[in-house]
């Protein structure tokens, strides 16, 4: 039997690497895309097929995927995990940043979903892996655009996974708490350039210090976390709509469900703005 055939964006670090590292050890062809091909040299050294696509250009999604198609015959596993989170005070945050975080985080996902779904129909089978976060469960100061994002992915996941059942297509969701990678890095430096000079200047500073301190291996996961739990979704039976993974992801969203809006505010408002 030919092996099954995967795609995973946003591969150059974090948890696109470690998941094209793990399907690939689980016998999986796999393609790992990103825009800095140069980062994922490591990954062709283990066989995994590397090349460049940005998910904001269409022209890059259409080719990429005619590519693996003229080359496999055939998509069985597409894992959106490309994404990231561009943090600030709405009133300072440009719409274009704002439009540029969906356009990554939701509309590159949906339109590598609709590239790859005619193949998956045909063949009866195909897997779809959107990597959300526990983001799209809780919410933080500053974060407004990245958690609307987030709750998008998960609303269009939803109706997706209706849609595509009676074809043989299963759609995931995968819910990553507080994961060491660039991740965190970005969101932080973002938001203090952002407030900088401003009103939110002295509570973004106060916020960046609260991210600053989850990141590191007592408070948070690596990457290799979230790879198995996508490794686990791409080849169950039957997978679970949603998967939640790494350290306190099930404690923060049971957290979440259990406290009215005003209890959770007010942690977050001490957590976060003192």
């Amino acid at each position: 039997m030919d092996p099954r055939v995967a795609i995973v964006t946003g591969a150059s670090s974090g948890i696109g690497e470690a998941t094209a590292l793990r399907l690939r050890k689980a016998g999986f062809e796999v393609y790992a895309v990103a825009r800095r091909v140069e980062r994922m040299a490591a990954l062709a050294e283990q066989g995994v097929h590397v090349f460049g696509m940005d998910v904001t250009d269409d022209a890059s999604m259409v080719a990429g995927i005619e590519r693996v198609v003229a080359e496999q015959g055939r998509v069985d596993v597409l894992v959106n995990n490309a994404g990231y989170g561009s943090y600030g005070a709405v009133e300072d945050v440009p719409i274009d940043e704002a439009r540029r975080q969906f356009e990554v985080n939701l509309f590159g996902l949906a339109r590598l979903t609709q590239l790859v779904t005619p193949h998956m129909r045909r063949q009866g089978s195909g897997r779809i892996v959107n990597i959300s976060s526990i983001g799209a469960v809780i919410y933080e100061p500053f974060g407004a655009w990245y958690h609307a994002t987030k709750n998008a992915v998960e609303g269009f996941s939803d109706s997706l996974r209706v849609e595509l059942a009676p074809f043989g297509i299963d759609v995931v969701i995968i819910r990553p708490a507080g994961i060491l990678t660039e991740w965190n890095q970005i969101s932080r430096d973002s938001l203090v350039a952002t407030s900088r000079g401003g009103a939110y200047e002295l509570t973004a500073a106060s916020a960046a210090k609260r991210l600053a301190s989850v990141d590191n291996r007592v408070m948070s996961s690596g990457p290799g976390a979230v790879a198995r739990t996508i490794v686990r979704a791409a080849t169950a039976g039957t997978p679970r709509s949603r998967y939640a993974t790494g350290r306190g992801a099930r404690m923060v969203m049971a957290t979440r469900r259990l406290l009215p809006d005003r209890a959770f505010d007010a942690i977050l408002t001490r957590a976060y703005l003192r």
